[in-house]
């Protein structure tokens, strides 16, 4: 069971329980039916059953807060055959310690969180950093929250302090401290990229 322990809607801050549908909503969120008309076609078809904007939570899971996401928009499709959560402007999110620090965090332009499998997928720009300071880009990644791991099919881009990694497929823990690239394309020492970009930029 995950909690809401902290949501701030427009300057209001709330306490409720959850389970994978966020029924919080229903407490401190009225529908907005004229914001659905931005939705994509497929959410068209259906009506979301809460919305909520400018939205920032921490979500705890047996008691311990474990994650802290913002959002523009959230809309709850809780009345589908497989409920989601959408984010059409995207989110950030970040993966707690348990001294509050940070271990992980994404940010994409667009996300969708089908509450019964516990899984994200986001897609368009997303970003992450892990605790070591490596920073990884694609632009679509899966993560699965039961077997807490990411993992994506499309190009992925890595940087390190001294190098770059590129490839295509990606598998990871959702710490990204422990991940393995399917298919390895290349390894560019960052000085070495760096003097190529100002030697393009001359020609």
């Amino acid at each position: 069971m995950q909690e809401i322990v902290n949501h701030n809607h427009k300057g209001m801050v709330v306490k409720a329980f959850a389970l994978a549908i966020v029924s919080f909503f229903s407490f401190f969120v009225s529908c907005d039916n004229d914001k659905l008309e931005t939705t994509d076609a497929i959410e068209r078809d259906s009506v979301a059953g809460q919305y909520a904007k400018d939205v920032y939570t921490l979500i705890s899971d047996s008691g311990i807060v474990k994650y802290r996401m913002e959002t523009k928009e959230w809309y709850i499709f809780d009345r589908v055959d497989t409920p989601y959560w959408y984010f059409p402007q995207g989110l950030f999110f970040e993966t707690l310690n348990d001294t509050m620090g940070t271990d992980a965090s994404i940010t994409s332009k667009y996300a969708k969180y089908y509450t019964d499998l516990e899984l994200w997928d986001l897609r368009d720009s997303v970003k992450s950093k892990n605790i070591k300071g490596e920073y990884f880009e694609t632009d679509q990644l899966f993560w699965d929250q039961k077997e807490k791991r990411v993992y994506s099919k499309e190009k992925i881009k890595i940087t390190q302090d001294k190098r770059i990694i590129t490839g295509r497929g990606f598998e990871s823990n959702q710490s990204f401290t422990n991940y393995t690239i399917k298919k390895p394309e290349g390894i560019f020492p960052i000085e070495e990229k760096q003097n190529d970009d100002s030697q393009k930029e001359k020609e």
